[in-house]
């Protein structure tokens, strides 16, 4: 469908729903959800020339001369909000970010990842991805007392958010996103979800909206969903473990019926790119002080450069091939974790493994198990660590472009020099009276 008969559809949609209000979204550097709407009125402007916003007002966006930024909506993304009312509805958009001259906007985290998409797509393969996606449910939003004492795949008296999974599931495919499983998680209050592979493009705009979702479920019931990476200090964290592959049309061009593995060639270099590459990538796919608390040993959750077919603690897993199932080879990465920005995430993940087949990485041998992986490199274990890493990097700088690169080392060495200043009730239980 051409850009105009997109713009047609969506237009008739409206009219067919009887829809008054399109809400705009779009992303900051952070991956923090960004909304404005318009009335139906003002759509068939806003398709064809944008919406004017002030760009310096977005964490991200500032320009040393130049603040405005239009806001132009991806028709292709066009949906109706089923929380909200039938009568007059509410659809969403998500939006491209462009100058106002229509120069595609570098500061934009979609326009990142639509780049390094197209660079492999030059090369006949198309990015597939599953995340799945923990979270945490508390009583409200100003502490940690959880609803359930529950523990992994646990049901009926122990998992008392079965009913708000469950109305959670229903509307995300009210949204056309599908959910392949979800059930609770290890830690008290955890739960997971699986979005089903599709396309990187459209499963990092599914991840915005299965967040948005999440939380507004939990809201209508009186309760406080968290993707906080770890919010309880003995419990595991949060991760959003993908689930990756690369296609060549309808071929998975990640299998290989000789490997032992049924990995491929192509499979095998990509995964030795997102090791080599993972201490760089770290700062986009665990933007947070608090995504270092997740990634320590005993949470199973990765610490080294490491991988296995088998355990689950380590930063790349090959899971298990299943006969007749070659479709379905995949290689799985750890490291993520569900605070993270989707668009960036998912770029940095690619540029990796994109660099691991370019450069013909070779795969280092698999590890049996904790000890095993502790000889491997370590990972940054904190985000001074990470923002060292990251700023040493060609592969990120030119991945992300020079604004989102400089921007991000910015935000992130602020965030870092406010955390280090902070006396935590820690320190104050250990210290206060002792010395």
């Amino acid at each position: 469908m051409d850009e105009s008969s997109s713009r047609q559809h969506v237009l008739q949609a409206c009219r067919d729903h009887d829809v008054k209000f399109i809400r705009l979204w779009f992303t900051d550097i952070l991956g923090v959800l960004k909304s404005v709407a318009i009335t139906v009125e003002e759509l068939e402007h806003a398709l064809a020339d944008g919406i004017a916003f002030d760009g310096s007002s977005i964490r991200g966006f500032a320009r040393a001369r130049e603040t405005d930024m239009l806001a132009v909506p991806d028709p292709a993304t066009f949906q109706l909000l089923p929380w909200r009312p039938r009568e007059q509805a509410v659809a969403r958009m998500f939006c491209d970010i462009r100058e106002p001259g229509g120069e595609t906007f570098p500061g934009d985290p979609r326009a990142v990842l639509k780049r390094i998409l197209a660079r492999a797509a030059s090369g006949g393969l198309t990015f597939y991805v599953s995340p799945e996606i923990e979270f945490f449910y508390f009583r409200d939003a100003h502490g940690t007392e959880p609803l359930d004492q529950g523990g992994y795949f646990d049901l009926t008296a122990f998992d008392a958010a079965s009913d708000l999974r469950r109305e959670t599931v229903l509307m995300l495919e009210e949204l056309g996103i599908g959910v392949a499983l979800s059930h609770h998680e290890v830690a008290p209050s955890q739960h997971e979800m699986d979005l089903r592979y599709t396309d990187a493009l459209t499963m990092a705009d599914a991840i915005m909206t299965y967040r948005v979702v999440v939380k507004e479920v939990a809201l209508r019931h009186g309760v406080h969903a968290t993707f906080m990476p770890k919010p309880l200090t003995e419990h595991n964290g949060s991760g959003m473990h993908l689930q990756l592959s690369l296609f060549r049309g309808e071929r998975n061009a990640f299998y290989d019926p000789d490997d032992e593995l049924r990995l491929s060639p192509l499979a095998r270099q990509f995964a030795a790119g997102l090791l080599t590459h993972a201490p760089e990538t770290l700062l986009v796919t665990n933007q947070w002080v608090n995504s270092y608390k997740r990634l320590m040993p005993g949470f199973e959750a990765p610490t080294h450069q490491s991988w296995s077919p088998h355990s689950q603690a380590e930063l790349v897993r090959v899971p298990e091939h299943r006969p007749g199932q070659e479709l379905s080879t995949r290689i799985e990465y750890r490291a993520p974790d569900a605070a993270c920005n989707p668009y960036l995430a998912l770029a940095a993940v690619l540029a990796a493994g994109l660099a691991g087949m370019d450069g013909s990485y070779e795969l280092p041998p698999a590890t049996g198990g904790a000890e095993e992986s502790a000889d491997a490199a370590a990972l940054p274990s904190s985000l001074g660590e990470a923002i060292g890493a990251f700023r040493g990097s060609g592969l990120m700088r030119e991945t992300l472009g020079n604004h989102v690169f400089e921007t991000l080392i910015a935000n992130k060495r602020e965030e870092w020099a406010r955390y280090r200043v902070q006396v935590s009730e820690y320190e104050r239980a250990q210290y206060l009276t002792l010395l």
